[in-house]
């Protein structure tokens, strides 16, 4: 299951707002009383400090349940001045706005995971509260991902999804661009999710080709498909449509390569393109609701933080604001 809102913020009531889409994603997943009480704690504060220090921005909640545990993101983003002393606003009590001060300290301490990334662009800030299932935790994988999906404004359903599989030493995903916009365009996306998970554990181009054939009773859409099998090295990617996919790593960049074509529409050939996947590596995919042109080099030190900083900053600066938006990191272990 992944479910993914966006809260904009404004205000303190829109603070408030944001719990209560928290604690329904919270309910949605299955969270206990105790993991419940830490998201909203999180969500409050992360929330808060975007109001008072950053003139206000979105908050993005994801979730994710799988068969070995559960997870509640919370990202919150801004376009204020920065932290100037990141140091000292993440003590507990510390606060220059005239706020009790538990903020980024309080969060930092209940999160499993807590990541902070500020600039004179803005600032984004990441936790994210586990919860085992069965009372054990997952065993810690060769990869880490986060993606982030945002609807047109004014439409609630987004035509974007993504949907990833990781089993042993293989990672496989997917990201898919309903056509147009709506109810119709997230039909779409959604079929291709649900075909994903059928066929998780078959080639990008096997998946390519099912995508195409069940998507032909819907208005159609643009995928991709990238397997990452860390202890070989390598990707493989199959894309068609307008997803951009990327690998960067401290000593490559690459762009991959997607076809023309509308998947249940019109699909002239699938082609797999296997690549070197570092060590080190970074897998960057989104759909055309982000802007192709970003650089990361801008921001320094952002491509060592967790991957759901580098979703965030992207979909901060770089969103298409007249479409939908999806967005997909993937990083190596020795990344993290």
């Amino acid at each position: 299951m992944f479910l993914s809102q966006t809260v904009s913020l404004s205000d303190f009531s829109s603070t408030a707002e944001a719990r209560r889409v928290g604690a329904r994603m919270a309910a949605s997943l299955g969270l206990n009383e105790t993991k419940s009480g830490e998201t909203a704690i999180v969500i409050t504060e992360a929330a808060r400090n975007a109001v008072v220090y950053g003139g206000g921005g979105q908050l993005v909640l994801s979730g994710i349940k799988s068969k070995n545990e559960t997870r509640m993101e919370i990202l919150a983003l801004d376009r204020g001045p920065g932290i100037a002393d990141l140091s000292r606003a993440l003590q507990d009590g510390y606060s220059t706005g005239g706020t009790p001060g538990t903020g980024l300290g309080a969060i930092k301490r209940m999160a499993e995971v807590f990541d902070v990334f500020s600039n004179a662009k803005g600032t984004a800030i990441f936790a994210r509260i586990e919860q085992p299932e069965n009372g054990q935790r997952s065993r810690k994988s060769s990869v880490e991902f986060a993606g982030l999906v945002t609807p047109i404004t004014g439409e609630r359903a987004s035509g974007d999804n993504l949907a990833v599989d990781v089993a042993g030493d293989r990672c496989i995903v997917l990201v898919a661009d309903g056509l147009g916009h709506g109810q119709q365009a997230a039909d779409a996306a959604d079929e291709a999710v649900r075909v994903f998970r059928a066929y998780s554990h078959e080639s990008p181009a096997s998946l390519m080709t099912r995508l195409h054939d069940a998507l032909k009773k819907t208005r159609g859409a643009a995928a991709a498909v990238a397997e990452i099998r860390p202890l070989a090295g390598t990707l493989t990617y199959a894309g068609v449509g307008n997803i951009s996919g990327s690998i960067l790593s401290s000593t490559l960049s690459r762009s991959l390569v997607s076809h023309n074509g509308t998947l249940g529409h019109v699909m002239a050939r699938v082609q797999e393109f296997k690549v070197e996947w570092p060590k080190d590596g970074i897998l960057i995919m989104h759909s055309d609701g982000l802007q192709s042109r970003w650089d990361l080099s801008r921001y320094p030190g952002l491509l060592a933080r967790q991957p759901a900083l580098i979703a965030g900053v992207l979909l901060r600066d770089f969103r298409r604001e007249r479409d939908d938006a999806s967005v997909l990191v993937v990083k190596g272990a020795a990344s993290i």
